[in-house]
């Protein structure tokens, strides 16, 4: 990869084709999930490394409660499961572990690890590793108008950085660069604030798959992409 090439200071990625990874394998999809979870960390190292600052991962959305109950118990018990060593690794690598999203679904012992993981990491000083679990941006955009409502704010005051500060992600930059895994094509009720003028790369690679030299792939694309925030290139006024 270009050394040289510019950096995206937030990245976010939506970690899709677990349940595909372990079909081709004849595994229970329950599987695929684990693998997923093992590469969270590395693959935030290698963002890390690469001067990334903030690293969004969808993990579980709004809508994924609607699957198997099985599988949400499984993926439940996943998160139960890594929450405190992921806390461990974060503490380790100096990242600060955030979560994006509701938890008050969660059962309140794990809501009480999640809490703990958080607090656990909030003085680290590099990357920024977010969690979005129980995550959807409507839902999240409903929420913030709530909350504005109850601020008792009057409709001019209503702006795009009041809506911002009522985000999950408030205190964030915006996304620089989304990447999708798995091969499809759309963002699936995704940071849909945050990516507003996000550069987006799919790669067919299944996120168990992801690897260091996906990384740079999605890294070197952004670094190719021109970002004009819809003015024109300089020098240009035809």
């Amino acid at each position: 990869m270009n050394t040289a090439a510019r950096t995206p200071r937030h990245v976010a990625v939506i970690m899709d084709g677990n349940g595909r990874w372990a079909r081709k394998r004849g595994l229970p999809r329950v599987v695929g999930h684990q693998q997923g979870v093992d590469r969270v960390h590395p693959v935030a190292q290698a963002f890390a490394h690469r001067g990334v600052e903030y690293l969004t991962l969808y993990a579980f959305s709004t809508e994924n409660w609607r699957r198997p109950r099985s599988e949400v118990s499984a993926l439940l018990r996943l998160l139960s499961t890594v929450i405190e060593a992921e806390a461990r690794a974060c503490l380790r690598d100096n990242m600060r572990l955030r979560l994006v999203g509701r938890v008050d679904q969660l059962s309140p012992e794990l809501q009480a690890k999640v809490k703990a993981a958080i607090e656990m990491n909030s003085e680290n000083t590099g990357l920024t590793l977010c969690l979005a679990f129980d995550y959807g941006s409507r839902e999240e955009l409903v929420r913030a108008a709530r909350e504005l409502a109850l601020r008792g704010l009057s409709p001019d005051a209503v702006d795009e950085e009041q809506i911002a500060r009522s985000l999950y992600t408030a205190g964030m930059p915006d996304v620089d660069l989304l990447v999708r895994c798995g091969g499809e094509l759309r963002l699936s009720n995704f940071l849909m604030w945050q990516a507003a003028y996000a550069e987006l790369c799919f790669t067919d690679v299944l996120w168990p798959d992801f690897c260091d030299t996906d990384v740079d792939n999605a890294l070197e694309e952004y670094s190719r992409r021109s970002r004009r925030f819809g003015a024109l290139p300089k020098g240009d006024t035809s």
